[in-house]
C-alpha cells in the first residue's frame, strides 16, 4: 500500500499533473497516475476500516486483507494415508487437509449450522474475513434465511449431509440418500448444488466417496486444525500453522462452548495474524 502511494505521489513534478520524461519528450498523460493514486486511497481506506473493526471486536491486531485468487490453481490430490481402495482408478474425489501452496494463507471452514448468531455475521462482515460453510439440512431448515444472508455476503455454502450421521459403514444407498438429498436441498434453498462435501466427523469409506462422486461432488476437504471458543486442537502435532492449512470450527454457542462464535473468531484471528498468516477463500484455490 505504501509503495503504491509513493508511486502515485511521485508521478507528478512541480505540483503538476504531468511527468516529463528524460530526453525532452512530450509529457505523459496524467490519468494513470490519478488512477493509481485513487487505488492507493481505496487501499488506505480499506485498511483503516479493518483497523477500526479490529478495535471494535477486541482483536489484538487487524487481520490482513484476503489475497486474490492465484492465477494458477494448485493440483489437489488425496493426502497420503487418506485413500480408499481404488481411489485413483475410480476417479473418486480427493480427500485433503491442506492446500498445496507456498502462500502464507489458511482457510476457515465452519460446519453444521446449529448456532445462528447474528453477531457472528456482523463480525465477519466488519472484518471482511472469508470462510466456507458446510451445512447439515436438519440444522438449517429452521432458519435458512440466516444462511442466505451469509451467502449474499459472498460465503460459499457446501454439503455436510442431511442428518449428520457417521457415514462410515453405512450402505452405499444410505450414504447416497444423505449426500444427494442434501444436494437437492441446497439447490432448492440456495440456488446451486455444491461441489464440496465434508463427511460428518471426518469419517468416510469407499462407499462415501463413490456416493459423493455420483452426487456431483468434486472435493472432500477435511482439516488440519480445529478452533474452539477457548482453545485449539491439532491433527499433526505442534502448535504452529502451515501454509495452506484448512481450519475447522462449528456453528456453536455458549450452550456447547465456553464462549460465543465471536470468541472463536477472536481466538482464530489472533493466532493467524500473530503467526503472519492471512485468511484466504478456499474456493479460490480449487
Amino acid at each position: 500500500m505504501l509503495v503504491l502511494a509513493a508511486i502515485a505521489s511521485g508521478c507528478t513534478q512541480d505540483g503538476g499533473d504531468q511527468v516529463t520524461p528524460a530526453g525532452g519528450q512530450q509529457p505523459l498523460d496524467a490519468p494513470p497516475a490519478r488512477a493509481l493514486d485513487s487505488y492507493a486511497t481505496r487501499l488506505r481506506a480499506a485498511h483503516a476500516a479493518r483497523v477500526a473493526a479490529a478495535h471494535r471486536w477486541d482483536l489484538r491486531r487487524a487481520p490482513s486483507a484476503a489475497p486474490p485468487a492465484p492465477a494458477t490453481k494448485p493440483r489437489i490430490t488425496t493426502r497420503k494415508g487418506f485413500e480408499v481402495e481404488g481411489h485413483r482408478e475410480l476417479g473418486l474425489p480427493p480427500v485433503f487437509t491442506r492446500i498445496p501452496t507456498s502462500d502464507k494463507v489458511v482457510f476457515l471452514t465452519i460446519d453444521d449450522g446449529a448456532e445462528k448468531d447474528p453477531a457472528f455475521l456482523r463480525m465477519m462482515s466488519d472484518l471482511d474475513v472469508p470462510y466456507s460453510a458446510f451445512l447439515s439440512g436438519y440444522l438449517v431448515k429452521d432458519d435458512p434465511g440466516y444462511f442466505r444472508r451469509m451467502q449474499s455476503g459472498g460465503v460459499a455454502l457446501h454439503n455436510h449431509t442431511l442428518y449428520h450421521p457417521n457415514l462410515r459403514g453405512m450402505s452405499y444407498q444410505a450414504q447416497k440418500r444423505e449426500i444427494c438429498g442434501m444436494q437437492r436441498y441446497m439447490e432448492r434453498r440456495f440456488g446451486a448444488r455444491p461441489t464440496l462435501f465434508r463427511p460428518p466427523y471426518g469419517s468416510y469409506d469407499r462407499s462415501t466417496l463413490r456416493a459423493a462422486k455420483d452426487c456431483g461432488i468434486a472435493y472432500v476437504p477435511l482439516w488440519n486444525e480445529e478452533v474452539f471458543a477457548d482453545h485449539w486442537e491439532y491433527r499433526d502435532g505442534g502448535r504452529r500453522l502451515r501454509p495452506g492449512d484448512i481450519v475447522l470450527t462449528h456453528f456453536r454457542g455458549r450452550d456447547q462452548w465456553k464462549g460465543t462464535m465471536a470468541d472463536m473468531v477472536r481466538r482464530f484471528l489472533n493466532k493467524v495474524t500473530a503467526q503472519g498468516y492471512t485468511v484466504a477463500r478456499l474456493e479460490d484455490y480449487l
